[in-house]
C-alpha cells in the first residue's frame, strides 16, 4: 500500500532540510476530543512538564502515518524562515490559490499546491533562509494586488500566512501548520501535493525538483515594494447595537498570553484561576474565527466566567457570549 512506504533515510534528511526550521512542534491528538470532536494539535511534553524536542524517528513516524506533527515556520534566534506557506480554506480557496500560484510563476517562483480539508496550502521554499518579515511582505502585497483577501479580525474568509508574525521573541513559537505528507488524523488520509503521483517517492522528486527561491531573489522583489504595499483587510461589517454594549471576552484576554490549539486560542479560565484551579492555563477556549464564543473546559459557567472577569450577565442578556 502505497500510505505505508518506509521513507529512506534520504527521505527524512531531504524533508528535515526542506521543513524543520527549529525542534519545537506540535502533534495532532491520535483521538477526538470527546466533546468538541476535534483533533487539538499540542506540545508534547515530558513528565516533568519538559518539552520533547523533534527527533528523525517523530519525522519518520509522520511520514509513516503513525503520527501527525505541527511545524513553526520561524527561528526566533535568527528571524528566519525555511518556507513559507499559504492556507485557504473557505469556497473559492482552491480559485485563489491557484491565482497566487501563477502570478509567483510568472514572477520566476515555483510554488506547490498541497491538498488539504476545505482547500489547499500553497507552500515556497527557499534555498537558505530568509527574513519572515521580507517573506510575508512580498506575499501581502502580491494577494493585494490580485484582491486575495487575508484572513484577519473580523474576517471570516481570506488566505492565513505562515508564519503568521514578521517577527517572533525569544522563547515565542508562533502559530504550527500540519507538516505535509502525513495523514491528517481527523480525516484519517493524507493530502498530496498535487504535481506528482500520489505515493512518497514520487512526492519527495517533485519537491526536490521544485527551483527554490534565493535570498537576493526574494530580497529584490521586496525592495521595488512600495512602502504601503502592506494589504487591505476588508473587517466585517459588526451589527448596529442600539442598545447596551454586548459583552466580549476578548475585551478582557490578553491573547499575546494565549496559545492557539487548532481553531481556538487557549488560556486560564477566570473562574477556575479565581478558585486556585488550572494551573496549567488551558481550561478556557475561545474560538479564533468568532471570538466572541467561549467555554470553560472544566465546566464553569458563562456567568461563572463572566462574574469572574468583573463583568457580570444581567438577565436579559444571560444568553450572550458563549
Amino acid at each position: 500500500m502505497a500510505d505505508l512506504v518506509k521513507p529512506t533515510i534520504e527521505h527524512i534528511e531531504e524533508y528535515a532540510r526542506w521543513f524543520v526550521n527549529r525542534r519545537a512542534y506540535t502533534r495532532q491528538s491520535d483521538s477526538p476530543h470527546p466533546e468538541s470532536g476535534r483533533h487539538y494539535y499540542y506540545r508534547p511534553r515530558r513528565s516533568d512538564g519538559q518539552a520533547i524536542p523533534l527527533s528523525v524517528n517523530d519525522l519518520s513516524r509522520h511520514l509513516m502515518g503513525e503520527i501527525t506533527i505541527g511545524l513553526y515556520a520561524i527561528n526566533p534566534q535568527t528571524q528566519m524562515s525555511k518556507w513559507m506557506a499559504i492556507d485557504a480554506d473557505y469556497k473559492t480557496a482552491l480559485e485563489d490559490l491557484l491565482k497566487l500560484q501563477y502570478e509567483l510563476g510568472q514572477a520566476g517562483i515555483q510554488a506547490a499546491l498541497e491538498q488539504s480539508r476545505r482547500g489547499g496550502h500553497l507552500w515556497l521554499f527557499f534555498d537558505e533562509p530568509v527574513l519572515a518579515i521580507h517573506a510575508r511582505r512580498f506575499i501581502c502585497h502580491l494577494a493585494s494586488r490580485l484582491a486575495v483577501q487575508i484572513k484577519g479580525v473580523g474576517l471570516v474568509d481570506g488566505i492565513e500566512l505562515f508564519p503568521k508574525q514578521d517577527r517572533l521573541d525569544v522563547g515565542q513559537f508562533g502559530n504550527a501548520l500540519r507538516a505535509p505528507l502525513g495523514l491528517h488524523r481527523a480525516a484519517n488520509r493524507r493530502y498530496w501535493f498535487y504535481g506528482a503521483s500520489y505515493e512518497l517517492p514520487a512526492q519527495m522528486d517533485y519537491l526536490r525538483s521544485l527551483r527554490r527561491v534565493t535570498q537576493s531573489q526574494l530580497i529584490e522583489l521586496v525592495s521595488g515594494l512600495p512602502a504601503d504595499s502592506a494589504p487591505r483587510i476588508i473587517a466585517e461589517r459588526q451589527p448596529v447595537d442600539s442598545g447596551r454594549r454586548k459583552f466580549r471576552i476578548g475585551d478582557y484576554i490578553d491573547f499575546q498570553k494565549c496559545r492557539r490549539v487548532g481553531r481556538n486560542w487557549v488560556t486560564q479560565c477566570p473562574s477556575c484561576g479565581a478558585e486556585g484551579r488550572d494551573r496549567a492555563k488551558d481550561n478556557l477556549a475561545i474560538s479564533v474565527e468568532e471570538p466572541r464564543k467561549y467555554l470553560c473546559w472544566a465546566g464553569c459557567t458563562k456567568e461563572q466566567i463572566r462574574a469572574a472577569l468583573g463583568a457580570p450577565a444581567s438577565a436579559t442578556n444571560s444568553k450572550s457570549g458563549r
